[in-house]
């Protein structure tokens, strides 16, 4: 019995210890003004919403909802179609029972829509990011990464065991030098966003091609910011540069154009598909994605496919915010893209901002430490289809009277 108390008394112990260290740690974040704080929404996701704590419509302009898909009539009707015909969800991972005949339909339009010979799903496009490199490249092989690819690509490369290569942010330079450090490689894969989230900039996949096939090595792109709208058609940064026969593997979501709910995809050569079904552990070991979310995002994947229009109007609303906020005095990053990056370097003052900015009913949040590197603090604005010219000129107008509270603009 004293036994059982000592060692009880030391269970205690170390459990206190914990507790102080972590409450050490969220103080520290606290102090440095960079808490991540969660506003509640009581309404379905769109352009306008309704937040808790705040009175009436809030204008949203900080989600990935693109192209206005989140809550698009036939969209939501088609998940809630599969919802009555296939169940909440498959309680299996697809290998075993968890494979539906819309999961096949869904894969097979998403090839298509790439322009791809085959498709996987997974559970999200991190889990994609961390199913690929692994059973891809081994250790006669090299990876060559982008410094500022996002972190699931970065915690994807650390599970395989290839040499890997960091090159500087969109640096073809420093690209071609490391490509020639990994010539004596079996494969080598150079890896980027296509869209890069916190800035808003895209790949110069034309030059990363060129690179890639001097060098025999192949090209993989994250898709996730640039799927559904990006190129004359939306099928991405590889359309939008002329590279979609040049780039092998791109990985995507169906969390923000295409539907805005859940699920990732590999898109590539059927070889790569078929291995990975057999070996990627994010997808052997998951389960299936919900009917809903498949039915949601097959319906705003056809509506892609039929149309470009949703896609085509993203241009003149991208530009009308981003000229706008330029003439006012602000420093946007990013060229052309619907993410906006408003630079204001220190954390506190994106974090004030972006409450303040609250007050004038737009929905913004301030991204700071370890999101973005220290000194580059933000507020992330993201343009929608779903926004009309009134909503963009408010939130502008919104910005011009905080930036001057805060002495950002005269």
């Amino acid at each position: 019995c004293w036994l059982g108390l000592v060692f009880a008394s030391r269970g205690y112990a170390a459990a206190a210890q914990a507790r102080s260290v972590l409450e050490n740690e969220l103080a520290a974040i606290r102090a440095a003004g960079t808490w991540k704080g969660e506003r509640v929404i009581k309404s379905k996701q769109g352009a306008h919403i309704h937040v808790d704590g705040s009175r009436g419509d809030i204008l949203n302009f900080c989600a990935n909802n693109y192209l206005g898909l989140s809550s698009h009539p036939e969209v939501v009707q088609a998940g809630v179609d599969a919802l009555k015909m296939y169940g909440a969800g498959l309680s299996s991972v697809r290998f075993i029972c968890g494979t539906q005949d819309i999961h096949k339909d869904l894969e097979q339009k998403l090839a298509k829509f790439h322009e791809r010979e085959d498709c996987i799903l997974y559970a999200s496009c991190f889990d994609a990011n961390a199913g690929l490199f692994e059973v891809l490249l081994g250790p006669d092989d090299a990876v060559l990464s982008d410094e500022l690819n996002h972190a699931s690509i970065i915690d994807g490369i650390r599970l395989c065991r290839a040499k890997r290569f960091r090159y500087k942010h969109m640096d073809l330079n420093d690209l071609e030098d490391k490509l020639k450090e990994a010539e004596s490689s079996r494969l080598r894969l150079v890896v980027t966003d296509g869209v890069f989230s916190m800035d808003g900039d895209i790949a110069p996949l034309q030059g990363i091609c060129d690179l890639a096939e001097k060098y025999g090595a192949m090209v993989f792109i994250d898709e996730c910011h640039a799927t559904g709208f990006l190129g004359a058609r939306g099928r991405g940064t590889d359309e939008l540069l002329g590279v979609m026969d040049r780039v092998q593997i791109v990985n995507s979501t169906l969390g923000k154009a295409l539907g805005g709910a859940a699920g990732g995809y590999t898109v590539g050569p059927k070889p790569l598909i078929e291995l990975l079904r057999q070996r990627s552990r994010p997808y052997l070991f998951s389960n299936s994605l919900p009917p809903p979310v498949v039915g949601s995002a097959t319906r705003a994947v056809e509506l892609l496919l039929a149309s470009n229009e949703i896609a085509q109007s993203m241009a003149a609303k991208t530009m009308r915010f981003r000229n706008a906020m330029t003439q006012a005095g602000f420093t946007i990053s990013g060229a052309a893209h619907p993410i906006c990056p408003v630079m204001l370097g220190d954390a506190q003052l994106a974090s004030l901002m972006a409450d303040d900015m609250l007050n004038f009913g737009v929905y913004v949040i301030g991204f700071s430490y370890p999101v973005v590197p220290k000194g580059k603090a933000r507020i992330r604005v993201q343009i929608s289809a779903a926004h009309t010219d009134q909503d963009i000129d408010h939130c502008v107008d919104a910005f011009i009277q905080t930036g001057r509270k805060h002495g950002v603009i005269s």
